[in-house]
Formats: C-alpha cells, sequence, structure tokens
C-alpha cells in the first residue's frame, strides 16, 4: 500500500503515527483516504479549490507534486508520499 510520511507538527492528527498506509489509485484518492482514517489532514493540506495548499508541500516518492500530474499522479504499492510543510524565517 502507497503510505504517507507524516511530519511532527501533523502527527497529532496521526494519533502520534509517523507513516499511513493508505489504499488509492491517485493522489487526490489517497489524501482523501488518509483524512478518512484520520480526520483533518484534508483539510491541512488542500485549499477551498481541493489544490495544495501554498505553503504545503507533496512528494510523491522525491518528486514534488507540482512539478508533474498534481493530486492527479498515480500511485503504486511501494509508493511514499511526504508532506513537507514550508519553514519561514530570517
Amino acid at each position: 500500500m502507497p503510505k504517507f510520511r507524516i511530519p511532527g507538527p501533523l502527527r497529532s492528527l496521526s494519533g502520534g503515527q509517523s507513516t499511513v498506509e493508505v489504499e488509492a489509485g491517485d493522489l487526490r484518492a489517497a489524501i482523501d483516504h488518509l483524512d478518512q482514517k484520520h480526520p483533518g489532514f484534508k483539510n491541512r493540506l488542500l485549499d477551498e479549490q481541493g489544490e495544495p495548499r501554498q505553503f504545503v508541500n507533496i512528494y510523491l516518492n522525491d518528486e514534488d507534486i507540482r512539478l508533474g500530474r498534481g493530486l492527479g499522479s498515480a500511485v503504486k504499492e511501494s509508493d511514499e508520499i511526504s508532506i513537507v510543510p514550508a519553514v519561514a524565517g530570517g
């Protein structure tokens, strides 16, 4: 099953789990399944139009989804989806 790597700041939503396995054929369905298992993720990851929030980066394996097919990217059994909140500061 594809799995999400959950960053520390969002682990309160996943019950402390650092990874969560999901069943899905594409990234949008994977986010839906993650949100079904652990409510609150979809709101944190996607904006009101259903697109990735500006300050949240999502990687499918090692590729930024914004540079590929976006949320329509197909996911396979061995894929790893990483959620990387943007960090600002100076």
